[in-house]
């Protein structure tokens, strides 16, 4: 959280230098950024379904561990933060 409040007030810092010099942001406009959000849930639409369609069950721990950090700002690392497959292997070796 601490990160997000770091780049917000930077953020914010240089918008103020930027209306003090009269020059206008290149930033983009706000229906792009929302846009953006579209993209990074639209992401975690696939593993959602994979999920149910495998018939694992979908947990609130599951969701949190693998959708959650990566809209907010984690990236993905095809495994679960203890290491494991999100995924259980369904069928037995041997």
């Amino acid at each position: 959280m601490k990160m997000y409040l770091l780049s917000l007030g930077a953020g914010l810092l240089v918008g103020v230098i930027y209306s003090l010099l009269n020059v206008r942001s290149p930033a983009p406009p706000v229906i792009a950024l929302v846009g953006l959000l579209g993209i990074l849930i639209g992401e975690q639409a696939v593993p959602l379904v994979k999920r149910v369609l495998s018939g694992d069950p979908l947990t609130v721990s599951w969701f949190h561990s693998r959708c959650v950090p990566h809209v907010f700002g984690e990236l993905p690392t095809g495994a679960d933060r203890n290491g494991v497959p999100d995924r259980t292997s369904t069928r037995e070796l041997g």
